[in-house]
């Protein structure tokens, strides 16, 4: 059963106002790149098969440190979450799955996958959260989950863990993403060795619950909540827990979980080179983890970042999940996504345009400006035709943005989703 959000039939009327436009820009696109000896059509079809997930929890309005301003037709729950989803995925046709948090997306597994299939959407990784308090919960993690001081704090985490992989299982999920919020905030507060030696055991009984197709992707964060230490706080130490854990441990990257100025797309190519790099959490930042729109700030990083990635195409094992992880404060979450996930396709685009062979021939006689003159070359093509071109072809839409406002969709929920009250402080 099909239950698609949008009527097909304004998409189609979107797209006959641009689509003369559209063709006439897509074949003068194709025959610059068919000087440079670039099929066009094989890169649409490139860009057509590339897909990233959509969080669940990014369809809700989310906030700050301080307070959290609720935004109109916000999702009650879980299936509000996918029909919002099932939008995106409409509109962009690069957001075939979606990945869920646990226990803030819980519910009959038989009833979310009937749900998601008649909206034509999958699930992506799994999601646990113990770096909050859930009604009910028997102990708080106000100082640590899986690193806990406290046996029956970490095992009561651990349990969690495990009772996400099993709802996985039902719902065609193969990863679990694990981020811990511990820390601390004061000097001396923690013994740092006991705590992550604490972590590692909560963690390996995690890994030991893993199906055999599945993995364990394991999130570094530089800060927050904690700000004086964090357990999980770089790659590096990333990197010594996968290695620790077993082959199926892999490090899930999200780009705004590190410091200005880190040099994010090497960390890649470091974990890519020892077989630990198992997916992206994307996004963007000016200070941390802002959590912003993917490409808002450094369309340039995310694109240097794909350069890695499609550079190391083939690699054996290589098998990553592409993931939005955002945080939508003053704008609508729906638009936010849908342009993020345009932004992280055209990253790969434009990545696939680089002349690897000539890039290696200015990197091995050391020619650092035209090394990086090739790269820039790559960055500064207009690939938008391409992805349009692409929507176009799938049944979605040549403008994403103004489809689904002409559609109306947001004031339509807003009318049978009670309007959601009060400021409460802290990211969703």
């Amino acid at each position: 059963m099909n239950m698609t959000k949008i009527d097909t039939s304004l998409i189609v009327a979107q797209n006959d106002a641009h689509e003369d436009a559209l063709r006439a820009d897509y074949d003068s696109l194709g025959e610059r790149l068919d000087r440079c000896g670039i099929d066009i059509a094989a890169l649409t079809a490139r860009a057509a098969a590339f897909g990233v997930a959509v969080p669940s929890w990014g369809v809700g309005t989310g906030g700050t440190r301080f307070a959290r301003f609720p935004g109109r037709g916000e999702p009650r729950h879980i299936f509000d979450k996918l029909d919002d989803c099932a939008v995106i995925q409409q509109l962009t046709r690069a957001t075939p799955t979606v990945s869920l948090h646990i226990p803030w997306d819980m519910a009959d597994p038989a009833d979310l996958n009937a749900h998601a299939e008649g909206l034509e959407l999958g699930f992506d990784a799994m999601n646990s959260n113990t770096f909050q308090d859930q009604p009910g919960q028997a102990r708080s993690y106000k100082f640590g989950s899986l690193s806990h001081t406290d046996a029956a704090t970490r095992a009561q985490a651990v349990a969690h863990n495990i009772e996400c992989i099993e709802l996985g299982q039902k719902l065609g999920s193969k990863a679990l993403t694990v981020w811990v919020g511990d820390g601390s905030n004061f000097p001396g507060q923690s013994h740092f060795i006991r705590a992550f030696d604490r972590y590692l055991e909560a963690t390996k009984e995690i890994y030991a619950a893993l199906p055999d197709d599945w993995h364990l992707l394991t999130e570094h964060k530089m800060y927050e909540p904690a700000f004086y230490s964090t357990v999980v706080q770089d790659w590096g130490t990333n990197y010594l827990i996968a290695t620790e854990l077993g082959d199926r441990a892999k490090c899930l990257v999200d780009l705004g979980h590190h410091a200005p100025n880190v040099n994010i797309e090497m960390i890649v190519a470091r974990l890519i080179r020892f077989g630990k790099l198992g997916g992206f959490h994307f996004n963007d930042s000016k200070y941390g983890d802002d959590d912003l729109d993917a490409g808002s700030v450094d369309p340039y990083r995310l694109f240097l970042v794909f350069n890695e990635l499609v550079d190391a195409e083939g690699t054996p094992g290589l098998d990553l999940s592409h993931m939005l992880d955002q945080s939508h404060n003053v704008t609508d979450p729906i638009e936010s996504l849908m342009i993020s996930a345009v932004e992280v396709q055209r990253a790969f685009v434009q990545a696939s345009l680089v002349d690897r062979t000539v890039l290696s021939g200015y990197q091995t006689d050391n020619d650092a400006l035209m090394a990086s003159a090739t790269l820039r070359a790559a960055f500064r093509t207009d690939v938008e035709p391409i992805l349009a071109m692409a929507r176009l072809q799938a049944g979605g839409a040549i403008d994403p943005v103004a489809a689904y406002r002409a559609s109306g969709y947001r004031e339509g929920v807003a009318d049978v989703r009670p309007a959601v009250t009060g400021s409460g402080g802290g990211l969703v």
